[in-house]
């Protein structure tokens, strides 16, 4: 089994390194790894487009099979080792971390390691992005093992249908306390954000993003509850985030159609909101 290596940590970090010597102890496993030159956090399914792509090879064992940094962000690495490293024999799984932080709910939508797992996903390509969630010094060994095992059944069921990965959190505890897995949904992860203002030592002003994530009122099948309470959350993701029980209403939404037929807009025209709101009223 070919199994290609990202993160958005970056090709130091001691995630990926755990990870990926890991699964090369697996004899049956050819382990490659392409990963950004620094960290990459919350860059989102960020492309480089406007400046070029370098590309480093090194060593990270003697059990890797390759391993590679590149400039660019974690979307970029899974792409180009599919398209350019890889081309010839493309890998069988695509898995991104282990991440140093949780990855829930909607922090997916930030999150530079589910995106290269949905890089992956995108090139129908089974993917899995991993993490550890919690803080204070990090246990990869846990999910490192959770996922070494994980792929041999996932790929022998064969369950993952194209377009879709799977998103891991591992609570960061010794193996002996995690009380188990759960199939979950997304939870909502909501944040208390606000901007720090903030005086440079030139006396000009900056501001930092703060915050912390709010861990009450989450749903007992969501991803961030199940964490919370020490267990693993395995939750299916899929790109395709249309709304279907909306499509299905505006579909009914007669008033939908009749803008098209009014006078207040001429062919060729701008819409303007105001106008339908007026028109909505009387």
């Amino acid at each position: 089994m070919r199994i290609l290596v990202s993160n958005d940590d970056g090709i130091s970090a001691r995630g990926i390194k755990t990870l990926a010597q890991r699964l090369a102890q697996e004899p049956d496993f050819e382990v490659y790894v392409c990963a950004p030159d620094r960290e990459r956090s919350a860059t989102g399914h960020a492309l480089t487009l406007h400046k070029p792509l370098r590309v480093e090879e090194l060593d990270l064992g003697p059990n890797i099979k390759g391993a590679w940094l590149t400039t660019g962000t974690p979307s970029d690495c899974v792409k180009f080792a599919v398209g350019c490293l890889l081309k010839d024999n493309p890998p069988d799984f695509v898995i991104s971390g282990i991440n140093s932080g949780a990855n829930l709910g909607g922090e997916i939508l930030y999150s530079g390691t589910v995106s290269a797992a949905m890089e992956g996903a995108f090139l129908d390509i089974p993917s899995i992005a991993v993490s550890c969630a919690g803080s204070g010094h990090r246990l990869y060994d846990p999910a490192a093992e959770f996922v070494c095992k994980f792929v041999r059944i996932i790929k022998k069921a064969e369950f993952m249908a194209g377009k879709t990965l799977i998103n891991i959190n591992v609570p960061n505890v010794p193996a002996e306390q995690i009380k188990g897995t759960q199939v979950t949904k997304l939870g909502v992860r909501a944040y208390n954000d606000y901007f720090e203002k903030r005086v440079d030592p030139r006396g000009k002003v900056y501001y930092w993003l703060a915050g912390e994530a709010i861990e009450e009122g989450e749903e007992e099948n969501t991803d961030a509850w199940c964490v919370s309470h020490n267990m693993i959350s395995i939750t299916p993701v899929t790109f395709n985030m249309t709304d279907f029980k909306l499509v299905e209403r505006l579909n009914q939404w007669s008033e939908l159609s009749d803008i098209l037929r009014s006078p207040e807009v001429p062919v060729g025209g701008r819409i303007d909101s105001q106008q339908i709101v007026n028109k909505d009223t009387k």
